[in-house]
């Protein structure tokens, strides 16, 4: 269930929130972060209330949830003292864990547990590298050259395990933890003076994967229009980010 369709920032009064128990989700709308744990909560059918921060003027508020005012947060009404819980990774082994209804996004042998872990941490340079492109208008020469690279990790890593995801051959935890780069990758085309992709030659089968990772059910849930992201990338770079974006028109 959301909430209004804005982002709370400073002077915001606390939305009024229904006192049910069911798990409070806070979120930006275009944080890939935060849709990392939307992700899980889709992917688990979890009952939640929405709530979006704005991060360039945070609500004072919010700091009760996420002392250091980063998002995803989850808040937990139903237990004693109702904790909240932040960083993407924690919260989605957590949701994993409390809810099983679903089946298990992790694996269930410990080492390759591990072993997917460490893969999702390796997207860490393709996000710093791309990270200046998105948002600013003069990002370094070498930044496209870096990302690349570094994506060809994930080339080689889905190509060895010969699956259609990276999960196997249904959808598991890497899958939804590096799904929401490569949603924003394609509002390069939008974003950028020279439109920007993939390489579809270097990239031949984790393209493969990255289409048919959008026609899971979670991903669809969460998912916005490249273009959407675009305009809110433009935003990012007049250094005046509208968050609300999200919620107007094509």
């Amino acid at each position: 269930m959301a909430l209004p369709q804005k982002h709370f920032k400073r002077g915001s009064p606390k939305p009024e929130i229904p006192e049910d128990g069911v798990l409070r989700y806070y979120s930006m709308r275009f944080c890939p972060y935060s849709q990392r744990a939307g992700l899980v909560l889709a992917a688990k059918k979890i009952p939640h209330h929405t709530v979006y921060i704005d991060l360039s003027e945070k609500p004072e508020w919010y700091i009760d949830y996420s002392p250091l005012g980063k998002v995803p947060a989850i808040q937990l009404p139903q237990l004693p003292g109702q904790p909240a819980l932040v960083e993407s990774l924690v919260i989605a082994e957590y949701l994993d864990e409390q809810y099983p209804g679903e089946g298990s996004l992790f694996p269930k042998d410990p080492l390759q547990k591990a072993l997917d872990r460490i893969l999702i941490e390796r997207l860490a340079p393709a996000v710093s590298a791309i990270y200046p492109v998105f948002f600013t208008k003069n990002p370094p020469g070498d930044a496209i050259k870096n990302f690349e690279t570094a994506l060809d990790v994930f080339e080689q890593e889905i190509t060895k395990r010969g699956t259609p995801y990276f999960g196997g051959e249904k959808i598991g935890i890497v899958d939804y933890m590096i799904w929401p780069w490569f949603e924003r990758f394609p509002a390069l085309k939008y974003s950028l003076d020279e439109p920007y992709e993939l390489d579809k030659t270097r990239y031949q089968n984790l393209l493969k994967w990255r289409d048919l990772a959008a026609q899971d059910e979670a991903v669809k849930a969460t998912a916005l229009d490249a273009r959407i992201h675009a305009k809110f990338m433009r935003t990012r770079h007049e250094a005046k980010p509208n968050y609300d974006v999200a919620f107007e028109p094509l």
